[in-house]
């Protein structure tokens, strides 16, 4: 643990990561602390910055990064809600601010990547630990059954109540950790039985409460990265063929096992039954996504190629569901709970485009550079934009901005070389001693 808290490093450098260190033990709880870190990184980058270094903001990765809060910007002008379109901007700021900051400043992202993935993963850990004691304390509270943990009261959203997160995007943290942890069992990473003890007893702690929070497509995403992508990219031959066969029926008994709850099979396959139903005389709390898809599209066919402009989702939807009687969704203010359907609504066919193209680049490079973890940050991206406005919620846009651009940067050796080049007195000084390498890996 002492490698995660002392660097050797310069003092700027030190700063920078101890920053990151921060944002990523912040992410599970109130977004005030991430945006106050947000807030100081930044202001620490851009207090060191040089006029030379302003130069690499020419990159084609910035714009690509920051495509989404472009789109935004340019469908403002026709918008016909000006102060939500405004609202988007504020929101979506990190979009275009994660990877400017990675880019100038001098932090060589990729050196400490397994350092500030594991404190993610930490965090997450004694998160989900410190959620089941709660419930545990409260189940023994109020005198009841341990099987209790179990039912709906502690279980998705009511899980993730103490600490004020929505259960599908604190699923995501849990993901990117629980898979992190994996990979570091599985590539011969860890070599201290000790810690191969401890971090397996996280994977459990983390799996079990993707497990509690009941998000029907991370546990989809799960299945398909633990039995298809972390073996087909981590290990080989024999080892590989045995992987796949373990984990799979492991996966399906697990499975099997969850099912047998009653509390899991209403979250998992009735609700999952109900989300894509349209029949009305279906008796259910609240409405199911394909009607308001189906709303959202009626609305789309007037204008689909420009949209009606950043910020009018909401306002449109609102009026349409009273009038297609989707109760539920017009008191609660619901959007479309689909971020392509949403781009669509927004920015039409061109903006839909460019997030399409956005997703695709991100693909492109995670398969290219064979990178797990970043696959698996896609599968997410990709999988979960189909059932949730992932960029119109504070959690959703900072998971989407910060690990966007951290694994892009944290795999690109071009920008770990351009931040190599010292002027010859610090790259001297620094040579003599020792605080920084000469290149990176």
């Amino acid at each position: 643990m002492k490698q995660l808290l002392f660097i050797n490093d310069n003092k700027v450098n030190k700063i920078s990561y101890y920053h990151m260190v921060l944002l990523m033990a912040s992410l599970p709880f109130d977004f005030f602390y991430s945006h106050v870190i947000l807030i100081s990184f930044a202001l620490h980058t851009f207090i060191h910055v040089k006029k030379t270094d302003l130069k690499a903001l020419r990159s084609l990765k910035i714009l690509v990064l920051s495509s989404v809060l472009l789109v935004t910007i340019i469908a403002t002008t026709y918008t016909i809600n000006l102060p939500g379109a405004f609202n988007e901007w504020t929101l979506r700021i990190p979009i275009l601010l994660f990877p400017i900051m990675f880019t100038l400043n001098p932090l060589d992202v990729k050196k400490y990547r397994s350092n500030l993935l594991l404190v993610l993963s930490l965090t997450c850990s004694l998160t989900v630990f410190y959620l089941f004691a709660v419930a545990l304390v409260t189940i023994k509270h109020y005198h009841l059954p341990v099987s209790a943990l179990f039912a709906e009261g502690f279980t998705n959203h009511n899980f993730a109540g103490p600490i004020n997160i929505h259960a599908t995007f604190f699923s995501f943290q849990l993901l990117i950790a629980v898979v992190n942890f994996l990979y570091l069992l599985m590539a011969g990473k860890v070599t201290s039985k000790g810690l191969k003890i401890f971090y397996s007893i996280c994977c459990l702690i983390l799996i079990g409460g993707i497990i509690q929070l009941s998000s029907k497509s991370i546990v989809i995403i799960l299945f398909i990265v633990v039995n298809i992508v972390l073996p087909y990219y981590v290990l080989q031959g024999v080892t590989r063929t045995r992987f796949i066969i373990t984990g799979l029926f492991i996966s399906i008994t697990g499975i099997v096992g969850i099912l047998s709850i009653s509390t899991f099979r209403e979250r998992y396959v009735t609700l999952l039954k109900e989300d894509i139903s349209t029949n009305k005389k279906v008796l259910r709390n609240s409405d199911s996504r394909i009607e308001r898809w189906q709303v959202a599209a009626r609305r789309i066919k007037d204008k689909p190629l420009a949209g009606y402009g950043s910020g009018s989702e909401m306002g449109l939807l609102k009026d349409d569901f009273y009038d297609a009687k989707l109760y539920s969704s017009y008191l609660h203010g619901l959007n479309a709970h689909n971020e392509y359907i949403s781009f669509l609504l927004k920015s039409g066919v061109w903006g839909l485009l460019i997030y399409l193209s956005t997703i695709i680049y991100g693909i492109k490079v995670s398969l290219k550079k064979r990178d797990a973890l970043f696959i698996s940050f896609m599968l997410i991206i990709t999988i979960v934009s189909f059932t949730e406005n992932i960029l119109d919620v504070d959690k959703g846009v900072m998971f989407y901005s910060l690990f966007f651009s951290f694994f892009i940067f944290s795999n690109n050796e071009d920008t770990a070389v351009f931040k190599s080049k010292l002027k010859s007195d610090d790259y001297l000084t620094t040579l003599a001693t020792n605080t920084l390498p000469v290149t990176s890996y």
